[in-house]
């Protein structure tokens, strides 16, 4: 029987809008967009995009359309392993996304054509790279007309990369709260005085929160209609792409940033931990795994060479920064670093709750990895162990997660500025809140070391 369900973030766009049948992905092309979507094939634009990992391919489908008054195509796109959001992606993933925008607007401006939206929720990191997944986001080149997208790549892209590094990395967080982008008045403001001496920020920022606050919602495109010619509006675009590829963020400073240095960890503890990762990985080959709490992707990779795609969450942004740096240096393709705080994930958000799914709701998963934190849930955030059990269990099948107990040198720091109030913290106690939600299948003692590493499957 035929469940064909309309995609909950899919419904601003009239050109169209994604639906599953049956859980396959396919995306509506409605009859209204039928002449850009023409001009986007014939021109060669899309075979360029999807050879250079801009754009994400589809093929052309006989599945029927979800409203089929208005349908002129079904499509049925390649689909994303994970879908991530803005506000969980580090410093160069934002820059990488944005610089893929405004890469992808420059090559369709050579085939008359343009980007109709520069949503930052349109891109998506696809075997390692910044890769465009809205096919319906181009539209024929009008002479004269400025870059309709403008104030939308400045609010989703420029505003909170100036604020991350000349403020605070963290104020990426905005995302969060503003999901049309970081208004540009309040970048401005947050900014320092200084940023109105470099030419590309004071044009794209301040005097363009200036002009939005002098003509309200008027000004929603730069400049007025009619006024752009063709090399004014590639200018603007390599203006753009200027400012944004000067921006820079060093991670440093923070408190994972450089955990591997200060570990607890023999060498041979650190081996032997990698090992076990790796054999139980391969031999339960998951399709996706979570490392929550992965910090610069070592274990990750360990999961990652079982050929699971891997998403490396942590809560620190210098750890995902240099997670990412490494993807990128070594190319590879099955690693996805992201920003996220276990004890206030991200949450459903938008039109309704139901525009950008929660952490949760984008789960479960075959395989989760929770390496050297149950210590930081259940003695810094006093989170109890049943409510860790059943949270691990509700979010994957499988599960890899290691015991550090209290005589831990890691969890004594912990205890030295509170009170121990955490009597059933204990190996044993460990086991009783976790067998209640989980089979342990395995469990082995981490070589020098104290820790355990135990191999479980949600019941």
């Amino acid at each position: 029987m035929s469940k064909i369900k309309q995609l909950s973030a899919s419904f601003r766009d009239p050109s169209g809008f994604l639906f599953t049948d049956s859980g396959i992905l396919y995306r509506q092309i409605n009859r209204a967009y039928s002449n850009d979507y023409a001009r986007l094939m014939d021109s060669g634009l899309y075979d360029k995009l999807v050879k250079a990992g801009l754009l994400i391919p589809h093929v052309e489908s006989d599945q029927l359309p979800a409203e089929s008054d208005a349908a002129f195509k079904v499509i049925q796109p390649e689909r994303v392993p994970f879908i991530s959001y803005p506000y969980e992606w580090s410093f160069s993933q934002l820059k990488d996304a944005a610089l893929a925008t405004l890469s992808i607007q420059k090559r369709a401006m050579k085939l008359d054509m343009s980007l109709k939206d520069a949503s930052a929720y349109n891109i998506q990191f696809v075997r390692g790279k910044a890769t465009l997944i809205d096919t319906l986001s181009f539209e024929i080149y009008k002479e004269g007309e400025p870059w309709v997208a403008y104030k939308q790549f400045c609010q989703h892209f420029l505003a909170p990369l100036v604020l991350m590094a000349y403020c605070d990395v963290r104020l990426s967080q905005l995302l969060r709260v503003y999901i049309d982008g970081v208004p540009l008045d309040l970048a401005s403001g947050l900014l320092p005085a200084k940023t109105k001496f470099n030419f590309g920020l004071l044009t794209h920022i301040h005097i363009h929160a200036g002009a939005q606050k002098k003509y309200s919602d008027k000004v929603l495109v730069a400049p007025r209609k009619g006024a752009m010619s063709r090399q004014a509006l590639i200018g603007l675009i390599e203006s753009l792409e200027n400012t944004v590829k000067k921006l820079t963020w060093k991670p440093a400073g923070t408190e994972w940033g450089d955990y591997y240095e200060n570990t607890n960890y023999t060498d041979s503890a650190f081996e032997h931990k990698k090992q076990l990762v790796k054999e139980w990985s391969a031999e339960k080959k998951p399709a996706l795994v979570w490392d929550l709490g992965g910090n610069t992707g070592v274990f990750s990779r360990e999961a990652a060479a079982s050929g699971a795609f891997t998403v490396s969450f942590d809560i620190d942004p210098a750890a995902v920064e240099q997670n990412y740096r490494t993807v990128k240096t070594k190319k590879e393709q099955n690693i996805l670093p992201l920003i996220l705080d276990l004890t206030n994930p991200s949450p459903a958000l938008g039109w309704d709750n139901r525009e950008r799914d929660s952490f949760g709701a984008r789960g479960p998963v075959d395989m989760a990895l929770a390496l050297a934190v149950i210590h930081h849930l259940a003695i810094s955030n006093n989170v109890p162990l049943p409510q860790l059990a059943r949270f691990f269990a509700a979010h994957c099948k499988w599960l890899v997660i290691e015991f550090v107990p209290k005589s831990d040198s890691q969890v004594q720091k912990l205890l030295t500025s509170r009170e121990d109030i955490f009597p059933t913290y204990t190996r044993e106690g460990f086991e009783a809140a976790f067998v209640t939600c989980f089979v342990i299948h395995k469990s082995e003692s981490v070589r020098d070391s104290e820790r355990t590493l135990y191999l479980m499957e949600s019941r």
